[in-house]
């Protein structure tokens, strides 16, 4: 492997390998892997439970306290479905712009992170870079969390973690917590002219999701506070992407099935909305099983994301703040592992290159504009490294 990669040959190669989330990323954390030992770095795996995926993480210079983590995500989502008029997989350099599924969410960042280990170890830091790259961040941050814990157990003690989401470059220091509440009802099928005598699960599922479009009037109608009123919108959202279930027309619904998630302002925890979900669960499955005593609502917690909240005498926005020279207050809607950091004690702020406008999208995009400047970011916080603490 050539050592002297530029971030944007890096990209290509980090595009080329189609890590949606259903499938394994072993193949790109392979080739990171090598391209990590190449330039003298040991990185660490922290597989998943079935050994299908890795997050992989690494130090980058000296074994001390009070380095900065750069951190991404290596999943990215479908393309099926789509119009794209190039290659996905294949990066286009376009109109000053990097076509691929990826470059913008969030591949685009990683290429940039890895492009700086050469440069930090060339430029002689007093204090580490750390590289953290996870997955499974698209289905619900599910990767990040073991990975952080192990990099908290084995890693000398950041004293920043920069979460490379896209931002256009500016500091994001507060994001939404999400949840979201696998349930199935399962009903008693009877014919449809007789369906007093059985319980329609689709017609039950359809009391839950009438409560989740109350509870969103509700939020929608109240106050935000001085923290809350920074995102779009203010108030905590409660949404339903699918539902399945139902045998015929003419049949009671045996079975449905749907995602409560749940996107939460500062001001609420992901915890009180879930109790007070499972509390309306409790009351439709007291009236099902009225009608039939077999009938029943199971639910799993699917996914769990803290909220990224504002921190008081941040080193990791301080240092954002003085590179960009960005002192105006950003938030965004969106969950990202930033929460899942500040969680297990790390100072954390979102700033990457791209607009998530452009994420997920056919033909996504990142600018090469966005990309030099996320590349001048990190070549600053370098020099950072370089100085006396």
């Amino acid at each position: 492997m050539r050592k002297d990669l530029t971030a944007r040959e890096i990209l290509a190669k980090l595009v080329s390998f189609p890590t949606v989330s259903r499938e394994s990323n072993l193949a790109l954390v392979d080739w990171v892997e090598d391209y990590l030992a190449a330039h003298g770095v040991r990185a660490t795996r922290v597989y998943n439970d079935e050994g299908t995926k890795a997050a992989l993480y690494a130090n980058v210079g000296p074994e001390v306290e009070g380095g900065v983590v750069l951190s991404g995500h290596t999943d990215v989502v479908p393309v099926e479905g789509q119009a794209w008029d190039t290659d996905p997989y294949d990066v286009v350099e376009k109109d000053g712009r990097l076509y691929g599924r990826g470059t913008c969410d969030m591949k685009g960042f990683d290429a940039i992170a890895l492009a700086a280990v050469p440069k930090a170890l060339r430029a002689g830091l007093k204090r580490p870079l750390q590289i953290a790259l996870s997955y499974d961040e698209e289905v619900g941050c599910l990767g990040a969390p073991r990975m952080i814990a192990e990099m908290a157990a084995h890693l000398p003690k950041a004293a920043a973690a920069i979460i490379g989401e896209p931002s256009q470059m500016k500091v994001v220091n507060g994001h939404k917590g999400g949840i979201g509440i696998a349930t199935h009802l399962r009903g008693h099928e009877v014919h449809s002219s007789l369906m007093h005598t059985g319980v329609s699960a689709v017609m039950e599922g359809a009391k839950l999701i009438d409560w989740a479009n109350r509870m969103n009037a509700e939020n929608m109608a109240r106050a935000p506070g001085p923290i809350d009123a920074l995102f779009e919108p203010p108030w905590t959202t409660c949404h339903v992407g699918t539902i399945t279930g139902g045998t015929a027309d003419n049949i009671t619904a045996k079975d449905c099935h749907f995602v409560m998630a749940f996107r939460c302002i500062p001001s609420e925890t992901v915890e009180s909305w879930q109790a007070r979900y499972l509390a309306a669960v409790a009351e439709v499955e007291a009236a099902m099983r009225a009608v039939h005593p077999e009938a029943r609502i199971d639910t799993d917690v699917r996914f769990q994301v803290p909220g990224l909240q504002p921190e008081r005498d941040s080193a990791a926005e301080a240092l954002a703040r003085r590179i960009t020279g960005d002192n105006a207050t950003h938030a965004v809607s969106y969950a990202t592992e930033a929460g899942q950091f500040q969680q297990a004690g790390y100072s954390a702020v979102i700033i990457g290159p791209g607009n998530i406008a452009q994420a997920h999208q056919p033909n996504e995009w990142l600018s090469l504009a966005e990309f030099e400047a996320g590349i001048a970011f990190v070549d600053r916080i370098i020099e950072h490294l370089c100085e006396d603490a």
